[in-house]
């Protein structure tokens, strides 16, 4: 059911949550206002100036029309290690741009660390064990290939910051291997060349930046002046992050993952509840 008015925004209302009106959320969702709603490219100087295809990573398919081609991907998060991943193994000459710090962990250690927390443990351990489990596996690879770890833990990191640790499915093992070359970050670009933060340079016939997205929920906003900030997060601290005022909530925006969702809907609902039980 939709509702319009001349003056006011239009308002969408999905009745039933089966699987016509589940797909047809997914559907409007990817309209999304959260947390992901803006693919974010830098303002690299020259960009306009590059002669091959550069593009944000949700325009990526596949690594099928890339083989023999000299690939950069931009940014080393799972969507930017997962890419470069994909373009290793169809062929691709592929180099990664590693601009910050970041913590590399398996599959199997991220499940670990999510039981533990489950059962109360402490995130401060849970971090200890995650970065033993990461040094044993993995090594130091900043001597290696200049990537550094945070100083934070991984969980640490995912609440304050709310940063993801990178979940290798197999991109290590090409970054050892040299198939994909890891770079510092870039400076520039003059046509097909992108210049170094190191002064080098290297020639591409692609970059994919996987640079994450901006949020733009606090532009179309009208009336607010109490819950988002600028960046379009939360101007409450944690916990009372999700409350706003005359009937004004956000969920999803504590930057705690999944968690962080549960938390703000389970909040939101009960209040909502109070004010109606009235």
């Amino acid at each position: 059911m939709t509702t319009f008015d001349n003056h006011e925004e239009p308002m969408v209302i999905i009745v039933g949550g089966g699987p016509g009106g589940l797909a047809t959320s997914a559907c409007l969702n990817k309209l999304s206002t959260g947390e992901a709603s803006y693919p974010f490219i830098p303002d690299v100087p020259g960009l306009a100036s590059f002669t091959g295809d550069a593009f944000h990573s949700t325009q990526y398919k596949n690594a099928e029309k890339y083989k023999g081609k000299n690939v950069l991907v931009v940014g080393c998060g799972n969507s930017g290690m997962e890419i470069a991943l994909d373009l290793a193994n169809s062929g691709a000459n592929t180099s990664i741009i590693v601009r910050s710090p970041m913590h590399l962990i398996s599959r199997e250690m991220g499940y670990l660390g999510l039981m533990l927390l489950k059962y109360k443990v402490a995130y401060t351990v849970v971090d200890t064990i995650m970065v033993m489990l990461s040094k044993l596996m993995y090594g130091d690879i900043s001597k290696f290939y200049g990537v550094k770890r945070p100083e934070e833990g991984p969980f640490a990191c995912k609440i304050k910051y709310g940063k993801y640790p990178v979940f290798d499915v197999g991109t290590y093992r090409k970054i050892k291997s040299s198939e994909i070359q890891v770079l510092p970050a870039m400076k520039s670009i003059r046509g097909n060349d992108v210049v170094l933060e190191n002064g080098k340079f290297h020639q591409f016939d692609v970059i994919v930046f996987a640079t994450g997205f901006k949020r733009t929920t606090h532009n179309w906003l009208q009336g607010d002046d109490y819950l988002l900030n600028k960046d379009g997060l939360p101007k409450p601290e944690f916990p009372q992050h999700w409350k706003g005022k005359n009937g004004l909530y956000c969920v999803g925006l504590s930057r705690r993952g999944l968690y962080g969702i549960t938390f703000d809907a389970q909040n939101i609902a009960t209040h909502i509840n109070s004010l109606l039980s009235k």
